[in-house]
């Protein structure tokens, strides 16, 4: 089994293709480790990030949240008159603050035009996104979130899209290269869908959720294969049905603080793992029979750090026992905190396995949340709930500090890099590893 180093290789529903710039998106290194070689990857910005203009015109199609009627009477005439525009390597750095490094990319907060946060795709460098299969493997990458203040969320996660972006389906002609076709579990609304009750779900793998005080990774199943169109109740949308949909919106998370351990994650050398300082993090996927053909049983993750192999926190909640993503896990967590299971009910560890198999797109991102100003991860939620409530307390974070407005004013120069991106067979993408461990608890 070969030990991976990296080397370096140089919701919009959509629409038509632009023609007034050529798409130059950045190259990200990426590495199979099994392989032991370098592949070809780019990373591309999510279509509802783009200017959007009329057919061989320079005349808005979306202004100020509006669409501009004589192109966009109705959803179908919309997509058939207005075209999603490329951006050249300059638009990526200074109007979307998407900068390349040697090792990876760094999203600022705030572009130096004033744009807020970003949401990139992993590429084939072609007209596709990377599908991901990684059963029986694991997937490392180094993460500095020094930068990042309560209420914001450098994200890094695997959804179920299709690999062309639906090119080809609903007049969309301009697919994966213009960074079309996204979903996720939450049954994102399309930009060119004027009803918020449509949306678009999928399996969502969250592996890394986080700033400097508080982080989580989450799995989140669906009753879906690919892709799916709702409406309504089967998106979980509207008062009540949040747990009727095709997706598991809560998804059952890792998160230390939530598992009582408090210590464990934050910024200062008083933590297990001090965020003031890069990190290298690895999460394995492991199958209950040690093969790629097996079924998921476990999520596991491992940090390294000034040259130290760290386990994950263990929990320290009464009756729920483990520092990784089990079935076992998920359901004694369900039940301590008194969560309706909607994990279980759509397939569990299981079912995210089967769209694992299927294949899954990257995404790396930098957001804020106007709804809930990120209180799910960082601080406590839901809101109304008293914080002394067990699962309740999700982070430290005072959740008026995570408002969009706070943070904009407050915390405009904010980034988060994203370095060293490698995959391959357990125990190949890190210089600790090497051996699958038999036990959940890793000692170290």
């Amino acid at each position: 089994m070969a030990l991976c180093v990296l080397s370096i290789a140089k919701q919009v529903s959509a629409q038509q293709a632009g023609t007034v710039k050529s798409e130059n998106p950045p190259a990200i290194p990426l590495q199979h480790c099994t392989k032991g070689q370098a592949e070809q990857a780019a990373l591309v910005l999510d279509a509802n990030w783009r200017w959007v203009h009329n057919v061989g015109g320079y005349q808005n199609c979306f202004t100020n949240g509006e669409w501009n009627q004589a192109f966009c009477p109705d959803p179908e005439t919309c997509r058939k008159n207005c075209a999603l525009e490329g951006i050249d390597a300059k638009g990526y750095s200074e109007t979307y603050g998407v900068q390349g490094l040697p090792e990876g990319v760094e999203l600022k907060y705030v572009s130096p035009s004033g744009n807020v946060g970003s949401r990139l795709y992993v590429t084939d460098r072609a007209d596709a996104y990377k599908t991901f299969k990684l059963l029986n493997r694991e997937f490392t990458l180094d993460v500095d979130v020094s930068k990042l203040a309560c209420g914001m969320n450098g994200a890094v996660y695997f959804v179920e899209m299709d690999p062309l972006g639906g090119k080809g389906k609903n007049h969309n002609a301009a697919g994966a290269k213009y960074g079309t076709g996204y979903c996720d579990a939450q049954c994102a609304l399309e930009k060119f869908e004027n009803s918020e009750e449509r949306g678009i779900c999928c399996a969502e793998l969250d592996i890394w959720e986080a700033n400097r005080h508080a982080s989580a990774y989450t799995v989140h199943p669906c009753s879906t294969e690919g892709p799916s169109r709702c409406e309504g109740i089967d998106c979980g949308f509207g008062e009540g049905n949040r747990w009727s949909g095709l997706c598991d919106k809560d998804g059952c998370d890792m998160n230390p603080f939530r598992m009582l351990n408090k210590s464990f994650y934050g910024p200062g050398a008083e933590y297990v793992v001090d965020t003031t300082r890069p990190m290298t993090v690895v999460t394995q996927f492991l199958t209950h029979d040690g093969s790629d053909e097996g079924t998921l049983s476990e999520i596991r993750r491992i940090y390294l750090q000034a040259g130290k192999v760290i386990a994950h926190a263990n929990s320290n909640v009464d009756g729920v026992e483990g520092n990784s993503i089990t079935d076992e896990f998920c359901n004694a967590g369900k039940a301590a905190f008194g969560d309706f299971d909607h994990h279980q009910a759509k397939g569990g560890l299981r079912n995210m396995g089967e769209a694992m198999k299927r294949g899954m797109v990257l995404t790396l991102s930098l957001w804020d949340d106007g709804a809930t100003q990120m209180r799910w991860l960082d601080s406590t939620f839901p809101p109304d709930a008293p914080a002394e409530q067990l699962g309740v307390l999700r982070g430290p974070c005072d959740p008026m500090v995570g408002t969009t407005d706070h943070l904009r004013q407050h915390n405009p120069d904010a980034w988060v890099r994203y370095t060293n991106l490698k995959y391959g067979e357990i125990g190949t993408t890190y210089a600790a590893g090497g051996r699958r461990l038999e036990s959940r608890t890793l000692v170290v």
